[in-house]
Order: C-alpha cells, then sequence, then structure tokens
C-alpha cells in the first residue's frame, strides 16, 4: 500500500497519471488529506466512485500514531509518536500570542554526537519518510483542531514550523525538502517560506543545495565562537570548521527569496564553557558581514549530562556585548522545561545500533 503522506504534488500528479486520471485530481486529493484532514477514501465525494475504489485497493493516509501527549504548565504540548521497530519520536507544539509554532523531527535520534544534546545521547537509527515528517504537522494539526483549539475554523493551527526536533534534516536532504514543499502547497497547509524554520549544525554543502531547491529560513547550532571549542562540542566541525560554514551562510543569504532575512544563529549558554565576555567578542568577529541574529539558548538539563547551564548575569552580559555590536540578539524563552520539550530536551525512544536507549 502507498502512504499518500510520502507524496508531494509531482508524486501524486504521476501516481494520478499511471491510474489514467488527470493532473487535476492530484489538487483534490491534497485538499481532502492535507487542508481538511479527511484519510476515509469514501467521505472524498468530488472523486468518482471507480477512482475511490482504486485508492482504498492501492494506498492509504497514514500519519504516526500518537503514544503519549504532555502539556506543560506554560501551554507548550509534546506528543511522543509512535514508529516501526518500537521507535518514537517526539513533536513539540509552543503556543504564543502571535503566533503557534510546531517543532518536528527529521530523523530517528541523531548521529553527529552533540555533547549537550537528549537526542545526540540516544543514538541514531534512520531518516524519517516524508509521511513521517509532514504526518508530525498533520496528527497535530487535527488532533488540535478537532479540540476546538482555533476560534477561527478558517485558519490553521500552525502557523509557524521549525525543523529543530531530534535529528539534523540536512542528511536526511530529499525528505525533508519534500516535506517543506508539502507544508508551503497552497493546497496543502499554505505555509510561506518564511514561516517554516530549518535548523542545522552546519552540513555545509547542503547549504548551498537547500538555497537551490528550498531556501526557507536557516537557523544554525553554532554554540561556539572558535574552531577548537566546537570541535568539543559539535565534532561534526572537525569535517566543516567555521570558515567554510560562515561562507556558506554569507552565500546562503546573497539574492533569493530570503534575502531581505537572518540566519539566526543558537548559541546554548554553557557555564564556564562557552559564556565569557572574551567569547562573545570572538563571536561578534566571526559574524561580521552576515546578516545574523543570535538566539542564545540557557542550557537545559537531561539525565547524566555534566555541563551546567550560564547564570543569568552572565547570559546577559554576553547579549549586551552582542547587542552594543549591532547584533539583534534575543534570550530564548524556556519552554516546555517541566515536560523535557524545551531546546536539546528531545529524546523519544530509539532502537539505535547499540540497542534501545529509554524514553527520556
Amino acid at each position: 500500500m502507498i502512504n499518500l503522506l510520502n507524496l508531494d504534488q509531482p508524486d501524486l500528479t504521476t501516481f494520478f497519471t499511471d491510474l489514467g486520471e488527470t493532473p487535476f485530481r492530484t489538487v483534490q486529493l491534497l485538499k481532502w488529506i492535507h487542508h481538511q484532514g479527511v484519510v476515509d477514501f469514501d467521505v472524498m465525494t468530488n472523486l468518482s466512485k471507480v477512482l475511490r475504489q482504486k485508492l482504498k485497493e492501492l494506498a492509504c493516509v497514514s500519519p504516526p500514531q500518537v503514544v503519549r501527549t504532555q502539556a506543560s504548565q506554560d501551554g507548550t504540548q509534546k506528543w511522543l509518536f509512535q514508529l516501526d521497530n518500537d521507535n518514537c519520536i517526539e513533536t513539540v507544539f509552543i503556543p504564543e500570542d502571535d503566533r503557534n509554532t510546531l517543532c518536528i523531527s527529521s530523523q530517528i535520534g541523531c548521529a553527529l554526537d552533540c555533547r549537550f544534546c537528549a537526542t545526540a545521547q540516544q543514538g541514531f537509527n534512520r531518516n524519517l519518510t516524508v509521511g513521517e515528517i509532514i504526518g508530525q504537522l498533520w496528527q497535530v494539526e487535527q488532533t488540535l483542531r478537532n479540540a476546538g483549539y482555533s476560534l477561527d475554523p478558517r485558519r490553521r493551527v500552525i502557523s509557524n514550523v521549525v525543523i529543530m526536533g531530534m535529528g539534523e534534516p540536512l542528511i536526511n536532504f530529499k525528505n525533508v525538502v519534500k516535506a517543506m514543499r508539502l507544508m508551503m502547497d497552497d493546497n496543502s497547509y499554505g505555509l510561506s517560506k518564511r514561516r517554516i524554520t530549518l535548523s542545522t549544525v552546519g552540513i555545509v554543502p547542503a547549504i548551498a543545495q537547500l538555497k537551490e531547491e528550498c531556501q526557507v529560513n536557516l537557523a544554525v547550532s553554532l554554540h561556539a565562537p572558535t574552531d577548537e571549542l566546537r570541535d568539543q562540542l559539535v565534532p561534526i566541525n572537525k569535517k566543516y570548521p567555521l570558515t567554510d560554514l560562515m561562507a556558506a551562510c554569507r552565500a546562503y543569504m546573497e539574492g533569493g527569496d530570503i534575502r531581505h532575512q537572518k540566519i539566526t544563529f543558537e548559541y546554548v549558554m554553557l557555564k564556564d564553557l562557552n559564556d565569557s565576555p572574551a567569547q562573545a567578542r570572538a563571536l561578534v568577529k566571526l559574524l561580521e558581514g552576515c546578516p545574523a541574529k543570535v538566539n542564545l539558548i540557557p542550557f537545559n538539563p537531561f539525565p547524566e549530562t555534566r555541563y551546567q547551564c550560564s547564570a543569568p548575569d552572565t547570559i546577559e552580559r554576553f547579549r549586551e556585548i552582542l547587542f552594543k555590536a549591532g547584533i539583534i540578539t534575543v534570550t530564548r524563552k524556556t519552554r516546555g522545561q517541566d515536560i523535557d520539550a524545551a531546546c536539546g530536551q528531545l529524546a523519544g525512544k530509539v532502537q539505535n545500533r547499540r540497542g534501545v536507549q529509554n524514553v527520556c
């Protein structure tokens, strides 16, 4: 059976052409599945009975199944989704006054071993399929709408998507790009490129490819202003050092669809490790010539970590140095920490090459 959640518009057009149907069926099906959240082919009454029968024989709509939902005191919600072979992924919904953001995962676990991230400590199993990526958005959107979350039924619940959950999205490039195109399709979710943000630790060749194929907002998990320190915190830096990464970031912002935007550089604040005034000044120098804004992220602890969060006055001093240098800098408000839904805390359950890790 073909899971139709795995198919973007070109794939669906080919699918219907092979069935002897017109390409217009693609638009109809996208609207039924993604815009209206319908999975029962019999309900799709503007399709012929013959076509509906073919779809029942050949295809299905199978989003990831919900294992558990947790709600934080601050309104954040976290979903645990069941996949194959006892694997689970996590997805986080973050409501705010002017937007509702969904943080979605792109892999089961992560192979990049960033030292301060709970996901990295779970090992790695595989890339998510298109259907498993877009299925997180589909499932949360439908769940919240059915619960009456949106007061205006004409509006979507999810206004922004950040691909910042479990995994490195640029290693799962093809599937992530297809999923993002579905998010932007007017017949599906209708999100603009400016409402989708992809976060990467810096897979340099894929950054250039992303600009050519699907130039969404870019966030870079930086966390250190020098190669010496970043090699320790983000091991992939040994392959793609800061000089190469910053060149790729500057090139990403030259022309294209988001030329008036800025790259967000994420910087987790680790006590006595990357939070000194000298390191703030080094960061200012590193970002010269790149349209940048910086998110300072207070470190969110997880079991057995050796790192500690920088003190609030240390973070503020660091922020002031960047701000006085003309760099837009904000300290990210920690959301969902009481349900382990904050940045760097997503763990899920990963059947990795060394065995099953615990759900955190």
